[in-house]
């Protein structure tokens, strides 16, 4: 009888490892807690859809893709995860991160606008502003500091080449 192979080639793991950290911090940062929020929202039929709605969704659609797209560059590019304890170990400087050195927060806050659009919800937009705050802060003092050390020049070369925030066409190669 033939053996039949249960383990998953070594390349699906971080694959894997990115949709359970998904799951986990985006979800919660750009659907559970917006969710809770808004108190169970109803979301109306197409045919209803006003004003901002649209354009409210189309953000959404937008972030959620952008940040599928850079969980695909970390785990098959970078090698691991977007998981501070499973951080890629090649620097990723492709797609999304060419345009901008954050895409998966700005991909997330994207999906958040799209939602306070959607919703016209001020408590969303002021969760929003709450939770930019502190990602900035975060990337200031604790991300890019760390992958500083971690990559170095190439880092640094990046960082010069690449905004922070506001994505713009790419200049070159970092």
């Amino acid at each position: 009888m033939a053996q039949i192979n249960t383990r998953w080639p070594a390349a699906l793991w971080p694959l894997f490892k990115t949709l359970i950290f998904f799951l986990i911090v985006p979800a919660s940062v750009g659907g559970y807690i917006p969710y809770y929020l808004l108190g169970t929202p109803q979301i109306p039929a197409i045919a209803d859809w006003r004003g901002a709605q649209w354009p409210g969704a189309a953000l959404v659609v937008l972030g959620t893709l952008g940040l599928l797209w850079c969980g695909w560059n970390f785990a098959v590019t970078g090698r691991g995860t977007p998981a501070p304890f499973d951080a890629p170990r090649v620097l990723v400087v492709r797609g999304p991160y060419r345009w901008v050195r954050n895409p998966m927060y700005v991909s997330v806050a994207t999906a958040v606008v799209g939602e306070t659009l959607f919703f016209h919800s001020v408590p969303l937009l002021q969760y929003l502003a709450v939770c930019w705050t502190i990602l900035h802060m975060f990337v200031v003092f604790y991300e890019e500091p760390t992958l500083r050390e971690k990559f170095g020049d190439s880092y640094a070369a990046y960082l010069r080449a690449v905004p922070r925030w506001i994505p713009r066409p790419p200049r070159g190669t970092p």
